[in-house]
């Protein structure tokens, strides 16, 4: 069996991560990971909704040395938990806030006392094939659909990762994400990445980009920034000068080449866009600002079988299928065109939902916008696209005449609903049910009449 370390730290005394002013060593890790363990709920299988980034990874290596799972679902509605209580009953949740769900609780403790055998403390060493977390993707009935990740493919995966972007090359890197732990992206890159690569994180999970800058201002270079586009945008919507980064990552929706490019200006530093899924995890990247093309991590390869793309080898255990439109360009480049569930047929013309976004979110004074497509309606009427716009210096109709120079009429929204913000989780994306519950409130505002509020 081979086993490998849950961290790469060199030493005990090697900081693991800075929380609110204070460097947090290796050691003292290791002892709030026992500490935790020894207090862990019977159920193998753990809810860790840790707000607190180095909380929720005390948390995550408490699970593991514990041989207990953690199940990281994409929302925590009482719809999922019950859907992950038939699939887990034991399941219970560990949390650092107070919260709703209804599942045995065990709360973080505000502070873990130092256990008196804390100077034996060692690195673990864990199987690489013990099970330790699931995530879920939606399935066509809605229902939360687990996929299982071991140890081992973890670190497979997070080490090509690490490879590609430079990060084993023996400088420390200060990590900062503004996407939550629970997230694929915001697992790998944020805290795997801590635990294989030597890094230090930043503990608090911030919202608001002046903060985001603060934090990244006191922590020590070299600096490591996971976004999202719609949290970068964000920042680069602040007139102050931003501090500077050694590297941007960027993930969960596709990246313009003129925000990529703005990025790197403001905050002096290279931007790579990361491409996967929650089945596969990371498989490829790009440096936005310079090309559309995405190389495979290494070991990676695509395959085609009856017009759909499959992609195999390296950390993926089994071939799995891509549910993106991709154009392959040689063994290790592609492009990207969308996912598949994304195109659109409208009068016979097709084309997809995100090169629609893209042509809207290019148009300069739109700071968001999203097209969506109604489901079939059961009386037949034709199906026309709707467009949200948050423009605060624009109107409808300029929104429009710019649309007109950019896509074909016939994919023109009927309406165009100028709004405040758009629902977009924790993680920068857009669920469908959110955007359909702004659809049914918009519907129902106009069918009240105009001059109604």
């Amino acid at each position: 069996m081979t086993l490998l370390p849950l961290m790469t730290h060199e030493s005990l005394g090697d900081i693991v991560a800075f929380r609110h002013g204070e460097a947090i060593t290796v050691h003292q890790f290791l002892a709030d990971v026992a500490q935790l363990r020894s207090i862990l709920l019977p159920g193998q299988h753990i809810l860790n909704i840790c707000r607190d980034r180095y909380r929720f990874m005390v948390g995550l290596a408490a699970a593991i040395t514990a041989d207990k799972i953690s199940l990281l679902p994409s929302t925590y509605t009482p719809e999922t938990v019950s859907q992950l209580v038939r699939f887990a009953p034991d399941l219970f949740c560990l949390s650092d806030d107070d919260n709703n769900i209804d599942l045995p609780q065990l709360s973080f403790p505000a502070r873990i006392p130092v256990m008196a055998a804390a100077r034996d403390l060692s690195i673990p060493l864990i199987p690489e094939t013990l099970p330790v977390g699931y995530v879920f993707t939606s399935g066509s009935t809605g229902s939360p659909v687990p996929h299982l990740k071991t140890w081992g493919t973890l670190i497979a995966s997070v080490r090509a990762e690490a490879l590609r972007l430079g990060l084993l090359d023996g400088r420390r890197y200060a990590v900062i994400g503004t996407v939550p732990p629970q997230h694929m992206y915001g697992f790998e890159s944020t805290i795997l990445i801590i635990l294989q690569c030597g890094s230090t994180l930043s503990a608090p999970q911030h919202f608001y980009p002046a903060d985001i800058c603060a934090e990244l201002s006191s922590l020590p270079r070299p600096r490591l920034l996971v976004s999202t586009p719609i949290h970068l945008r964000a920042l680069l919507g602040m007139h102050s000068p931003l501090p500077p980064v050694d590297l941007l990552l960027s993930a969960t929706a596709p990246l313009t080449q003129e925000l990529a490019r703005e990025a790197e200006i403001r905050f002096n530093a290279p931007l790579q866009e990361i491409y996967g899924s929650t089945e596969t995890g990371q498989v490829a990247t790009r440096r936005s600002a310079e090309t559309d093309e995405w190389v495979l991590l290494p070991e990676l390869r695509l395959t085609t079988r009856d017009g759909r793309v499959w992609i195999s080898g390296g950390h993926l255990e089994q071939a799995t299928e891509l549910c993106d439109k991709l154009e392959i360009i040689s063994d290790e480049r592609f492009l990207l065109h969308g996912r598949t569930a994304d195109l659109v047929n409208i009068a016979g013309k097709r084309s997809s939902l995100a090169y629609l976004n893209h042509q809207l979110n290019s148009i300069p004074g739109v700071q968001d916008g999203v097209f969506f497509m109604p489901d079939e309606d059961p009386a037949g009427s034709v199906k026309r696209l709707i467009a949200f716009v948050v423009a605060p210096g624009l109107d409808t109709h300029s929104v429009y005449a710019q649309l007109r120079e950019r896509i074909d009429p016939a994919f023109l929204p009927r309406p165009l609903q100028m709004i405040d913000a758009l629902p977009r989780n924790s993680a920068g994306k857009l669920p469908r049910e959110l955007l359909q519950l702004l659809v049914t409130a918009h519907i129902h505002k106009e069918d009240k009449g105009p001059g109604t509020p």
